[in-house]
């Protein structure tokens, strides 16, 4: 009998749909999984109670002639960024622990209403700040995959939806909801051989997501094929009057309009994509992408984005100076954690609270943003970054009056050992140089596993969609994952 915790989020609900298990049978499979792999500390809080209690609902509607919902019989985890009503949600943060919201965020909350279960609260770098997830104060996570030849060092899932990452790679959910305000979907997706998209900025709620940086954070799904990813970006989408950069448009039907056939579409290939000192694995995993995308049909051009390399520094001024911004909530006084020595003053318990709440990492962007966001800068670094910002958007729209979208690798190598990158910010940081240019423009990408690296360790190609063309890049990765037959998985060591 198949094991129904290898059943992708299609498998899963067609097989309910037509009889062949019952949703009770795949929340207890997904259940005893993750209680099984603790070691990897994927989540923060599991919630078997409620997978078990979506999939008896499931059952029961089944059972008297009900249509069953789009997700039905699924149970999946959750981001710990997401609000959930009665669940406690902390962003992998002291400053947030034992906070327990009173209502749902919106993407949640479509998620529920279509019938997914909630397996658990799947762990992040605090605040979604970071590309390793080593920053989360309840520890970080490791990545279910080990290098061969011996090796035996942890390695990182990617940063910040590291827990959604190790979870689906790990057979501990089917799928996760992730966010992505600069990679943080795409890179973990890269280095544990899974896909991930960001849809365009606006296509899904951030009502009740913990906030990052407010005009670069986008939610979207990850799971293990191109198909379930489309299901769950169908449920997830839509317009949100709570949000106010929500996209007020109809949600378009991506999984029936899903096809590999790229005959007329033309792939552009980024020249500043490809530095001096590329990681040559990463290269010719590219050149092998270029060949698959050839093969369904599609033709290749060489395209620029002449203000790339501006894209990382303008990143990392604008979206901590959004963090500081976001952050300064918490104060002690409305709400999350509240330190209040004897005999302080209220600067004092704002000094004392955001001291404890907050980790290094967060205190360093908090830093940075402050820094130039106050008088004296914030016209030679903010304002410069809005402008290269626009410059970054202009590229890609230029480019895409030669193609349909654009190929670039997801990461400049495959995952690195746990502690490796820790004491250099600016090296930890270069993770994201591949990611960042799509979320400053606000445009859909998508990160689709190529294959394994000599160390047997997964390597992903991201595809950039024009802004609202998501159809176009799970297509393009839909060629990409049919060409590949990418089926490798982590040996069970946890």
């Amino acid at each position: 009998m198949t094991n129904l915790t290898d059943l992708t989020v299609a498998e899963i609900r067609d097989g309910f749909r037509a009889g062949d298990f019952s949703a009770r049978e795949v929340a207890e499979g997904f259940n005893a999984n993750v209680a099984a792999a603790k070691a990897l500390n994927a989540f923060i809080v599991e919630t078997p109670d409620k997978a078990l209690e979506a999939a008896d609902a499931a059952d029961k509607a089944k059972a008297a002639g009900e249509t069953p919902g789009a997700l039905a019989g699924v149970p999946i985890g959750m981001k710990d960024l997401f609000c959930t009503k009665g669940v406690q949600t902390t962003a992998a943060s002291h400053m947030l622990e034992g906070f327990v919201p009173t209502y749902e965020s919106t993407v949640s909350g479509k998620l529920w209403a279509a019938g997914a279960g909630m397996l658990g609260k799947l762990n992040l770098d605090q605040f979604a700040m970071g590309s390793s997830n080593e920053t989360s104060y309840f520890g970080n996570v490791i990545s279910p995959w080990k290098r061969g030849g011996g090796d035996n060092a942890a390695l990182a899932p990617g940063g910040s939806s590291g827990g959604s990452s190790s979870a689906i790679s790990a057979r501990l959910c089917p799928a996760a909801t992730g966010t992505d305000t600069g990679g943080s979907i795409r890179q973990p997706a890269a280095f544990t051989g899974i896909s991930g998209i960001k849809p365009t900025y606006g296509r899904c709620s951030r009502w009740g997501i913990v906030a990052f940086a407010s005009s670069l954070d986008q939610a979207g799904p990850m799971a293990r094929t191109v198909r379930d990813n489309a299901i769950l970006l169908e449920v997830m989408s839509g317009f949100d009057p709570k949000d106010s950069t929500s996209l007020d448009l109809p949600v378009p039907q991506w999984e029936a309009n899903l096809s590999s056939d790229l005959k007329g579409k033309t792939v552009g290939i980024p020249k500043e994509y490809r530095p001096d000192g590329l990681n040559a694995e990463i290269s010719a995993m590219w050149d092998r992408g270029i060949e698959w995308l050839k093969d369904a049909g599609a033709n290749v051009v060489e395209v620029s984005l002449p203000h790339t390399q501006y894209a990382l520094p303008t990143y990392y001024i604008i979206a901590p100076a959004e963090a500081s911004s976001n952050l300064a909530r918490y104060d002690g006084v409305r709400y999350g954690q509240r330190d209040l020595p004897d005999g302080a003053g209220l600067q004092d318990m704002y000094a004392a609270t955001r001291a404890a709440g907050f980790g290094p990492e967060v205190k360093r962007r908090i830093m940075i943003g402050t820094y130039v966001l106050s008088a004296g800068f914030y016209d030679a670094y903010y304002t410069q970054a809005q402008k290269v910002r626009a410059l970054i958007a202009r590229d890609f729209e230029l480019a895409f009056e030669k193609c349909d979208l654009l190929l670039t690798p997801t990461a400049p190598s495959s995952s690195f050992a746990l502690g490796e990158k820790q004491a250099d910010p600016l090296a930890m940081y270069l993770n994201d140089v591949f990611t960042v240019p799509a979320s400053l423009a606000g445009l859909p990408a998508m990160a689709v596993p190529g294959g394994l690296d000599a160390a047997g360790l997964p390597i992903g190609l991201q595809v950039i969609g024009k802004a609202l063309d998501e159809q176009t890049v799970l297509n393009a990765s839909l060629a990409i994952e049919e060409r590949s037959g990418f089926t490798a998985r982590p040996d069970k060591w946890w």
